[in-house]
């Protein structure tokens, strides 16, 4: 059922600058400019394309461009956030407005990896007098752990998923392309009140199937195809993401087992999602059951990712993360088999961590028949 996505619970946005500002010494700077736009609204609720943010102890500037000037005053309004908006309609004026409020700092955080070394060069050059400093993961390391308001648009925006599934699934007997399926499947998050995809619909048919990010097209959906279903809505800027294998006709032998191992992988890995459990644990717990299997090295990705404003953010879970999952992350859970003769099985959930445990939000049925 897709809940009411007009009336979706409030954000305490405004309360998230103070958490930034309060980092800021441990970061060893006197303030810090945000140029990455997923973490502006974050920090802001805009949900435009152009924006900086300087943060610093005494307080916010926001600067866009014109095509915003009413937009960004509604949005931040809105979000109850204070903060000086100034309009910039070149380059220049918006540098006037940054190198003012920025006067007298001593240092400045860039986010090392949204600036390029060209804007680095100009800001130095041209727009702050302040010592330039790089910061890394400042409003990410906040953006890890989810409120009640975003776990409830990541719900919502799993809701639509899953729904917009169950009405165009039966499609995929009907001799439908790849390509035809997608678009289908897109459609309908929209029209279920998605206001995009998440990402570029990934459907894979039989020998396509053993690409994980095989792009959809023109091959036609027929008898004894596996078929590899990833997607996502987007609700209010959250995603959703879930992947779904279904079985066109009868599988063969080595098909059936290879659903029967993704499957017992999959909830292996949901099972371990807890507080306190290291993301690598809960990779292995899905890579254990296809090691066993004798199908390793036909797992060829990690098992997961953090979801949230970023279809891919922190925590990454694979065999080389480091972060402790807690209470209020967002993850997936999705171990594959890609074998090029048999075609590729994945299944994947987004999962939060609870206080105590986890809880899935994609809640597609895993059977795998149309």
């Amino acid at each position: 059922m897709v809940p009411d996505l007009a009336h979706l619970p409030p954000m305490d946005v405004a309360a998230r600058a103070a958490r930034l500002q309060a980092a800021l010494a441990d970061a060893g700077c006197d303030g810090v400019l945000v140029t990455n736009i997923t973490n502006i609204r974050y920090l802001t609720g805009f949900s435009g394309s152009a924006a900086l943010l300087l943060v610093t102890p005494a307080g916010l500037t926001f600067v866009t461009d014109g095509r915003y000037r009413d937009q960004s005053a509604a949005e931040l309004a809105a979000a109850g956030v204070d903060a000086e908006v100034a309009i910039g309609r070149t380059a220049d004026e918006q540098r006037t407005h940054l190198s003012a409020a920025a006067s007298g700092l001593g240092t400045l955080g860039l986010e090392a990896d949204d600036v390029t070394w060209g804007q680095q060069r100009r800001y130095a050059d041209a727009w702050f007098d302040a010592e330039l400093v790089p910061t890394a993961g400042l409003v990410e390391s906040l953006r890890i752990v989810k409120d009640e308001g975003e776990v409830a648009r990541l719900t919502a925006a799993c809701a639509v998923a899953d729904a917009a599934l169950a009405s165009v699934r039966p499609r995929l007997a009907e001799g439908v392309t790849e390509g035809d399926f997608a678009v289908d499947l897109d459609f309908e998050m929209r029209r279920l009140g998605a206001e995009d995809v998440s990402f570029e619909t990934i459907v894979a048919s039989g020998p396509n199937g053993a690409k994980p990010h095989h792009r959809a097209a023109g091959r036609r959906i027929g008898e004894g195809d596996m078929v590899v279903i990833d997607f996502g809505a987007l609700v209010d800027g959250y995603h959703s993401d879930m992947t779904r294998t279904v079985m066109v006709g009868d599988p063969s032998p080595v098909q059936q087992r290879m659903y029967d191992v993704v499957v017992a992988s999959q909830r292996a890995g949901v099972e371990a999602v807890k507080a306190g459990v290291s993301a690598r644990e809960v990779d292995e717990a899905c890579r254990a059951v296809i090691r066993d299997a004798g199908w390793e090295d036909a797992f060829l990705h990690g098992t997961g990712h953090g979801v949230g404003l970023d279809i891919h953010e922190a925590p990454r879970v694979s065999w080389s993360a480091d972060a402790t999952l807690a209470d209020g992350h967002v993850v997936t859970v999705e171990p594959g088999v890609y074998l090029p003769e048999h075609g590729g099985v994945r299944i994947e959930d987004t999962v939060v961590v609870t206080p105590d445990g986890s809880r899935t939000l994609t809640l597609a049925p895993k059977d795998w028949g149309v």
